[in-house]
């Protein structure tokens, strides 16, 4: 008899856990988000209430000042004193009461009395300062203020007057020597109207005082204001509370900041104790009955072999993980006989690009998808696993090499149906190498790792391909690390590279208009290292960017001293994609005193099909310095001539297959003459490159083409070479066409 007990017993635990479970998380999760949102309100509402009350205080500060000096000013002693300012007497006077008095009594920084045409003829300042030094820093911040006095002065102006204020008057806050301060200027004039004063030629009373320590001990006292401090610069710790001090224009001129009472926050830390350790009561008893249900569950058959799986297997397939498949390898090694075993490494072509415009999920979906059509066409016996990333392996038995071929084909041919993701086609390919035991070994870290060289070779033959393993492969990837080895080496003082010029021509004049830099490397024991061996190493390994900004320099260097002729530098999409980019091409350009208009950058067409989206920020910002973009290789990418009316580059160069073709066909003739029409209407300068026959000039002349370029005209040529033709500023010499 089954017993079903156990069973029920488990499931009703199991409810009863996550309702349990479900309440704690809407209670905790509730409160949470309610004392958070009170809490941030609460102390909203009291931070702007603090804000207002010190805006409020510090204007009643200023006023303060203004009214200070009218308790001098308005004096018919003063008036004389002033009038008499050359005498011993008057000075004394001035200083007992215009001067000590303000800073003794009020507190104020410094006093200056100015004649009618704004010279100083008495000042005082506080122990320890200079008069002159600080009203030179005063004068021209307040000649315009004097200006607007002597105006209302001169019309008469009554507007604010009243019991609290006697006089007209202008202030304003301003920095004086370093130092924010509050300036008011106020005129002498008569209390009693018996001594006659002409409008607008009063002498001025200047009151300074500093927004210093003073001022904020009595705002932090009054207010109770925690670490109350004023700056010229908005340095205040994160969270502070701040008040911008503005002058009269509504500049800036320092801040208040300080740490704010915050009353709701005050209040949760003292109920927080109490939340916690009810959340840990709850959080005990939940986990008490997850542990319990924990236990029985792991107590069942099903449960085990479904743990077992997942440590088996990928989460997002459901194929075998790297770990099992290996175990999987080793068992089929061992139990082969007489058969063979294949041992592939697939990897999907293009998926980075998915990835990374489409995003994370869009690319999930096409590796799920890719893991399916995989999965149907393979034979019998197969085992196939996900290694992770874009990367599948795959064990296979067979009974000769056709048979791994064919299945070869079958996964590639499975691969070139698009795939629809987000209502969108994409096309992913897939490249494959393959090891085959006992041919190419008999453990499995000898096949996978030749396996693994086989998918390289493949990978380099052009992608959307498979290779199975070959005794050559050995040799090709200790000489590829060879190179990469001596690359790193070469690039520490890049002594063994040379920057040569190939010189471009107006089709039409014939006349140089710019050059094309590339880069050679002088190996010590190799020789001359041809680009086509070094340059995909440099992109694969990040070490073009070192070498790209090598050749940027010399060649901005170089091409500096010009005058009008532009210079073209080839630039890998591994470049463009560093989201640095633009700012080292700036930064060159600083070094060197190119101007940014005078530089090319050319990208393949093929690099820009794939990565255009990637690189857009880098290609608006150079473009936006006067920087022009080229497309190189132009025909020979995934490009349409649809594709290309959406483009924002400002020249294509036509690649030299459509060149060579030129005379064989009407159609490549049609096709060439199509691709200039199409850059001209575009806006574009065209280049044909890899001229090298007068036919081919004479029928690009014909067709409209701007610019040629192409051993007819000149190979790459030295920087002394190019220079010499930049001075005769003509087309190729009769020597240069024969070095060509």
């Amino acid at each position: 008899m089954i017993d079903h007990a156990v069973p029920t017993d488990k499931h009703l635990l199991a409810r009863i856990v996550l309702i349990a479970l479900a309440g704690a998380i809407v209670l905790f999760g509730g409160t949470y988000l309610f004392l958070s949102w009170s809490t941030e309100n609460i102390d909203k509402v009291s931070i702007d209430r603090q804000i207002a009350v010190v805006k409020y205080d510090v204007g009643l500060f200023r006023a303060q000042v203004d009214h200070d000096q009218e308790s001098v000013t308005v004096w018919d002693d003063a008036v004389e004193a002033v009038r008499q300012h050359e005498t011993e007497a008057a000075q004394e006077w001035m200083r007992v009461n215009l001067g000590a008095w303000m800073l003794s009594y009020f507190g104020h920084n410094g006093a200056f009395v100015l004649s009618p045409t704004g010279e100083i003829v008495h000042a005082h300042v506080a122990e320890g300062e200079h008069a002159q030094p600080i009203f030179d820093d005063l004068r021209p911040m307040v000649a315009p203020m004097l200006a607007e006095l002597h105006d209302k002065l001169v019309r008469g102006d009554t507007e604010g007057l009243g019991d609290r204020v006697l006089t007209v008057g202008v202030s304003d806050v301003l920095v004086v020597n370093g130092r924010a301060a509050i300036v008011s200027l106020k005129p002498i004039v008569s209390d009693s109207g018996a001594i006659e004063q002409v409008k607008g030629q009063e002498y001025v009373h200047l009151a300074l005082r500093y927004v210093n320590g003073e001022l904020l001990e009595d705002l932090a006292e009054e207010h109770a204001l925690a670490e109350l401090q004023f700056s010229l610069e908005k340095v205040a710790p994160k969270g502070f509370a701040i008040l911008p001090l503005a002058a009269n224009n509504g500049t800036v001129v320092g801040y208040f900041s300080w740490d704010p009472y915050r009353p709701a926050t005050a209040f949760l830390s003292t109920i927080v104790p109490g939340l916690t350790i009810i959340g840990c009561l709850i959080a005990a008893v939940v986990s008490l009955l997850l542990a319990q249900y924990y236990r029985r569950t792991m107590n069942g058959r099903a449960q085990d072999e479904r743990i077992r799986h997942v440590a088996a297997h990928d989460g997002l397939t459901g194929l075998l993980n790297r770990s099992a498949f290996e175990k999987r390898v080793d068992s089929l090694l061992a139990e082969r006989g007489d058969r063979m075993l294949a041992v592939l490494y697939l990897d999907l072509d293009r998926f980075k690009q998915v990835n990374d415009t489409l995003g994370h999920a869009a690319g999930d979906a096409v590796i799920r998808e890719a893991a399916e059509r995989i999965r149907r066409v393979l034979p019998h016996g197969a085992q196939l696993c996900r290694a992770g990333g874009d990367e599948f392996n795959l064990a296979m038995p067979c009974g000769s090499t056709d048979e791994v071929e064919e299945a070869c084909q079958e996964i590639i041919g499975a691969m070139n149906a698009p795939f629809e993701i987000e209502g969108r086609d994409v096309f992913v390919g897939i490249t494959i190498g393959a090891a085959v035991a006992p041919l190419h070994g008999s453990l499995r870290g000898e096949l996978t790792r030749k396996a693994d060289m086989a998918l390289y070779s493949a990978k380099d033959s052009g992608r959307g391909t498979y290779a199975l393993f070959g005794a050559r492969m050995d040799a090709l990837v200790r000489d590829r690390a060879e190179t990469e080895r001596d690359l790193r080496l070469a690039l520490d003082d890049k002594q063994q590279f040379e920057v040569v010029y190939q010189p471009k021509y107006d089709a039409q004049t014939g006349t140089i208009t710019g050059a094309e830099a590339l880069v050679r490397w002088h190996h010590p024991q190799r020789g001359l290292v041809s680009p086509i061996s070094f340059i995909p190493i440099a992109e694969e390994t990040g070490l073009i960017r070192e070498l790209g900004r090598f050749v940027l320099e010399e060649a901005c260097r170089s091409a500096a001293h010009w005058k009008d002729t532009s210079v073209a530098v080839n630039v890998s999409v591994v470049q463009l994609r560093d989201p640095y980019f633009a700012m080292t091409v700036v930064s060159v350009l600083g070094a060197t005193g190119l101007n940014p208009r005078r530089l090319e950058l050319e990208v393949t067409e093929t690099a820009w099909a794939d990565w255009a989206d990637d690189c857009l920020h880098n290609m608006k910002t150079l473009r936006d310095l006067g920087i022009r973009i080229a497309l190189d290789d132009f025909g020979t990418g995934f490009s349409t001539f649809g594709r290309l009316q959406a483009t924002d580059v400002d020249h294509l160069k036509i690649d030299k297959i459509f060149i060579d073709r030129l005379g064989s066909s009407p159609g490549d003739e049609a096709i060439v003459r199509a691709i200039i029409d199409l850059g001209k209407a575009k806006g574009m300068l065209v280049t044909a490159e890899g001229v090298e026959t007068a036919e081919q000039q004479a029928f690009l002349k014909d067709a409209g083409c701007d610019e040629l370029q192409g051993y007819l005209l000149s190979k790459p040529i030295s920087l002394d070479a190019l220079e010499e033709i930049i001075a005769r500023k003509g087309g190729p010499s009769d020597s240069q066409r024969r070095r060509a």
